[in-house]
């Protein structure tokens, strides 16, 4: 049974930083190409960045340059670090995995999904 478990969500005020963490098992996390999507209240699902298994990113333009999503495969675990938080930033944030894709910011690309942390950035 494959699972995705994401941690580090929590409350920070503007301008700080978090680190999510998501834990995979049940796959072979290294064969996956792994991405991280957010929703917002009242908000659609949208994409935020993804990695692919090679290690090649790709940001929505509203996070490049201050969003970095990482990987360790010996872990099973991807990353998110987030600095320079904005209130706008504030939604549950989910991992996801896909084994193929032809484009990284689509949802229908992606097999597995976590349940999600909340994070909430307070102005």
């Amino acid at each position: 049974q494959v699972q995705l478990v994401e941690s580090g969500g929590g409350l920070v005020q503007a301008g700080g930083s978090l680190r999510l963490s998501c834990a995979a098992s049940g796959l072979t996390f290294s064969a996956y190409g792994m991405g991280w999507f957010r929703q917002g209240p009242g908000k659609e699902r949208e994409w935020v960045t993804a990695i692919t298994r090679g290690g090649s990113t790709n940001y929505a333009d509203s996070v490049k340059g201050r969003f970095t999503i990482s990987r360790d495969n010996a872990k099973n675990t991807v990353f998110l670090q987030m600095n320079s938080l904005k209130p706008e930033d504030t939604a549950v944030y989910y991992c996801a995995a896909a084994r193929f894709w032809s484009r990284p910011s689509l949802r229908d690309e992606y097999a597995y999904w976590g349940q999600g942390t909340q994070v909430t950035v307070s102005s």
